[in-house]
């Protein structure tokens, strides 16, 4: 089995372009209440930094024994087009799909591949509040279509909650739409809980939706 390698590291400012093609092309109502973001449109703000974001990218390839179905299941996916395909990939990524992204567990291939940028994740603070500074939120994520079913959004998250430790953080929080099932799944599968709801806060494509608020602790 071929098992892409993924590294999770801070933002810099050179990846500004590869991150505002990745916000851009992996644009959803499934989770995004703004509009599509402009072709050419920058990246990062004096409110959204470079220190604010971890990336993932796929650095390399490595070859175990063996082939699973799960594999062959992803590639299916891929092949199949179409919404369900698209609803399937979807799950795939966020959901308890197959871990695919185990680096160094198995004998490495000679192979290897830079892939560059897949995913992200925003860890901010929740408000500038003193009393309020022992809670992080994650504040965006987002994995390319073509990286997803591999474990790339699971890993973002758990380094957003490594990094929110380092930094004494003891809560992380974050905010989910109702309809947005495949990470409400995967949030829940790392401990996250639902801590109250706003029915109805978006109106998405003529449908109400509602803004789920989770949360969980870091001790």
């Amino acid at each position: 089995m071929i098992v892409p390698e993924i590294r999770i590291r801070g933002a810099v400012a050179a990846d500004e372009p590869a991150l505002a093609e990745l916000d851009r092309t992996t644009w959803s109502p499934l989770h995004a209440v703004t509009p599509v973001p402009e072709r050419g449109r920058p990246f990062f703000d004096g409110r959204h930094l470079p220190e604010h974001y971890l990336v993932a990218e796929i650095t390399g390839i490595t070859e175990i024994t063996g082939v699973t179905e799960a594999a062959k299941a992803v590639k299916a996916v891929k092949a199949a087009g179409g919404a369900k395909a698209a609803e399937i990939a979807e799950v795939a990524e966020f959901g308890d799909g197959p871990e695919l992204a185990k680096a160094a567990d198995g004998p490495e291939s000679a192979e290897t591949a830079a892939s560059g940028v897949v995913g992200y994740v925003r860890l901010g603070s929740p408000t500038p509040l003193a009393a309020n500074a022992h809670v992080r939120q994650i504040q965006g994520l987002a994995v390319s279509g073509d990286a997803r079913g591999r474990g790339v959004a699971r890993a973002l998250l758990r380094a957003a909650m490594a990094r929110a430790r380092a930094q004494g953080a003891t809560r992380l929080t974050l905010r989910v739409l109702g309809h947005n099932t495949p990470a409400r799944t995967l949030y829940e599968a790392e401990g996250f809980r639902v801590e109250g709801v706003l029915p109805g806060e978006f109106l998405l494509d003529g449908t109400y939706v509602d803004d789920v608020l989770m949360g969980r602790t870091l001790i």
